[in-house]
């Protein structure tokens, strides 16, 4: 991604990137994506443009910046939920992993769509690919738990499914204006269970080989690993 000219090392320069940030997330809240520029930004955040281009040397660049704060703060997160989830049971684990998710999204569900359409965008710099692998990390090992008798692939498999049914709800309850965090967690939660606890089947006899993914009787489609 675009990175920051210069990462600000004084408290007012934090203070100031800060503002700059926070400006370009309101304009993005309040007027969306295609307003957002850097002199409507720096007009906002209450600098001049020139300040504003000393740390963004373009509006991709404040952008990327929004993005690499929420996916540390996503996966400060997660890991934490993770980690308070030891010793419970997986509906207790993926209903704490999915409010992470509902309670980020519906916060500022205008921010989060653009950010994502956005991210679709933009380059992906190494620290970026690397923080969207330990966010995917936290919930393989979450899955790994559970499912152990899972193979590596079919984890990874099951942990991007999950993200990505969880992701398509999370963002439709967003746009029709939902704001129950609760309400949209369990629900979000039990479509994820519907998915998961096909795989929980404990393979007797060798009869199925732990960790393939079999179609519903009827359906006439099943595949393996």
């Amino acid at each position: 991604m675009t990175e920051l000219r210069k990462r600000p090392r004084q408290k007012r320069s934090e203070a100031m990137v800060e503002a700059i940030l926070e400006a370009a997330a309101r304009i993005i809240d309040e007027e969306g994506l295609d307003r957002l520029n850097t002199n409507a930004t720096a007009a906002k955040a209450g600098c001049s443009v020139g300040s504003l281009y000393q740390y963004f040397p373009s509006k991709d660049a404040i952008l990327a910046e929004l993005i690499r704060r929420d996916h540390l703060a996503l996966l400060e997160q997660l890991t934490l939920a993770a980690r308070e989830s030891a010793g419970a049971t997986l509906e207790q684990a993926v209903y704490g992993l999915v409010g992470v998710g509902v309670e980020r999204q519906l916060a500022r569900p205008v921010l989060a769509r653009a950010l994502d359409f956005a991210e679709a965008r933009l380059v992906m710099d190494q620290e970026a690919e690397a923080t969207l692998r330990a966010i995917e990390a936290v919930a393989i090992g979450l899955l790994g738990v559970h499912l152990p008798h899972l193979s590596r692939k079919a984890l990874q498999l099951a942990a991007a499914d999950v993200s990505a049914l969880a992701k398509g709800m999370i963002d439709a309850a967003g746009r029709r204006g939902e704001a129950s965090v609760a309400a949209l967690t369990a629900r979000v939660t039990h479509a994820a269970l519907g998915y998961l606890t096909p795989l929980r089947v404990t393979y007797a006899g060798g009869a199925r080989k732990p960790g393939a993914i079999v179609a519903p009787r009827g359906s006439g489609r099943g595949s393996g690993r």
